[in-house]
């Protein structure tokens, strides 16, 4: 729970929030896969705050978050990414891809303890 709290506040809340306010942006407000999208940024945000105000994690709790934000980054990949491709003029296609290429690079870690990594 610790590292959740601590990847949710160090990567995730900006990382959402430059998607909503840099890359939505191109869809229109009421575009399904946008509202998707922003549903899902809610819907992990709320189960966060949700871990963070409960004195005891359930290990359901964390499993839905992991299965929730593995669904998200699936679906961006998937759905959202490639039709807002389709949708975009030439022109801002190649803003929209700069901008991808700004918000979505290689996370940063500044964990001490790796337990993800096998030994």
């Amino acid at each position: 729970m610790d590292y959740l709290h601590y990847f949710m506040l160090e990567h995730l809340v900006s990382h959402f929030k430059m998607e909503e306010d840099f890359l939505f942006v191109y869809l229109a407000k009421n575009d399904l896969l946008r509202k998707e999208a922003e549903k899902q940024h809610d819907s992990l945000r709320s189960l966060h705050r949700k871990m963070v105000s409960t004195p005891t994690v359930e290990n359901g709790d964390l499993l839905e978050f992991a299965e929730g934000l593995d669904n998200h980054i699936r679906f961006e990949e998937r759905k959202l990414f490639p039709y807002i491709q389709v949708e975009l003029v030439e022109k801002d296609l190649l803003e929209f891809e700069k901008r991808m290429d700004t918000i979505h690079q290689k996370v940063q870690e500044n964990w001490e303890d790796e337990f993800w990594l096998k030994n």
